[in-house]
């Protein structure tokens, strides 16, 4: 088998794909329609938490997330017309004519721990509506409002199931009903008759000849049943791109509690956001070497997986999971929090989201970091570029 390659840019390695090896039976062309333009872009961002604040933010202290993401918002709006970076990746040099879609990999609403005092989920997935959905006006290549896809995070599955520290109040679904309506184009769900056992939020979009699958946390074994079923109909020429809301990389705690009765307890400390008990102890902080295996092994099956986007670690990065024995190499994305970033919550000026731009006919995706906020002091300073990433889908 004939290996790809991910080029990265300014100063980044250099790192393998994994092979490309053809499905058999009856799958969809994987060809784009005549109506597909030529080129795709979409911002991803991750990780909004609404509900908390910020220790400071352009020149305030203590600022919402709803200030916050609101000014992140109003940057991705200025993208039509500013100029992408001669840095050789797609539409290098060229002026940005539109951003078709908007990816957001899930905490939409903070966990709403007594604690911390942080608001309902429903206050916060209304904060979210405002900002997202009323101010964000960017415009696809046929001028109509950007689609926003959207996938839960932690935060949002334990505000629905509950969690082993104190919520006040003890449960709130709202985030998670919300998030299923916008994607399933329903009104149908709501905090009080949304169930996380049974509404499961998987989906996928045909976007460019590229199949991109949407799903609920990470790919444990009951996701992977979906994606299963899923990818039975793609064919394997059809590159594939997971978003996630947890890393490759999972913590062990998001998986079900193994002892006892598998509660949420603060005993045990697991958070059951994931269906799978975990399999390779009892710990909440030991190995979770077992599950990624059999996600490894899902991926080696599924050679036309070429990347994975996602968030919940709170930073902006390109590199290569490789998985526990180091026998996979997925090109990976993480994205930045506006509320929580690694870096940026200790330097504004490296809060980021990320532009991809797809080029449907050659299959290559590339990936820039946009600094939105790199004058604290000047609201309105243009988006400043950083590191980008081209990744070979072929």
């Amino acid at each position: 088998m004939k290996k790809t390659s991910m080029m990265v840019r300014n100063g980044l390695m250099i790192l393998p794909l994994v092979a490309t090896m053809a499905m058999t039976g009856c799958k969809k062309d994987d060809k784009s329609d005549d109506n597909t333009p030529a080129i795709i872009q979409f911002v991803f961002t991750s990780d909004a938490h609404y509900g908390i604040t910020r220790a400071a933010f352009q020149g305030k202290t203590k600022v919402d997330a709803h200030v916050v993401n609101a000014a992140m918002v109003a940057q991705m709006n200025t993208l039509p017309g500013l100029t992408l970076p001669n840095d050789n990746g797609i539409n290098s040099g060229l002026k940005i004519n539109a951003v078709d879609y908007v990816l957001e990999a899930g905490d939409i609403a903070n966990r709403m721990e007594t604690s911390a005092s942080v608001q309902t989920a429903a206050s916060s997935w209304e904060q979210f509506k405002i900002d997202y959905l009323q101010t964000l006006s960017v415009k696809n290549s046929k001028g109509k409002n950007a689609e926003l896809l959207i996938v839960p995070g932690n935060h949002d599955v334990s505000n629905t199931i509950g969690y082993y520290a104190t919520m006040s109040p003890l449960t709130d679904a709202t985030s998670m009903a919300g998030i299923y309506n916008l994607m399933f184009n329903t009104t149908t769900k709501t905090a009080a008759n949304y169930s996380y056992k049974n509404d499961r939020i998987n989906y996928s979009r045909e976007i460019g000849g590229v199949h991109f699958c949407f799903i609920q946390m990470w790919p444990d074994s009951s996701v992977r049943v979906w994606l299963e079923k899923d990818l039975q109909n793609v064919a394997g020429t059809t590159p594939v791109i997971i978003v996630a809301h947890d890393q490759p990389a999972v913590v062990t705690n998001h998986f079900t509690n193994p002892n006892g009765d598998h509660s949420i307890n603060n005993v045990d400390k697991f958070d059951n956001v994931l269906d799978e008990q975990l399999k390779d102890g009892t710990s909440s902080t030991g190995s979770n070497a077992i599950e990624q295996r059999a996600f490894v092994a899902f991926l080696k099956k599924h050679t036309n997986i070429k990347a994975y986007l996602h968030g919940h670690v709170h930073e902006s990065k390109y590199y290569t999971y490789t998985g526990p024995d180091n026998d996979i190499a997925l090109p990976t994305v993480g994205a930045d929090s506006p509320m929580k970033g690694v870096v940026s919550s200790t330097d504004e000026t490296k809060l980021t989201f990320h532009f991809g731009a797809l080029d449907t006919k050659n299959k290559v995706l590339t990936m820039r970091e946009c600094y939105w906020n790199p004058a604290p002091s000047n609201p309105s300073a243009a988006i400043q570029w950083g590191n980008s990433v081209n990744i070979s889908l072929k």
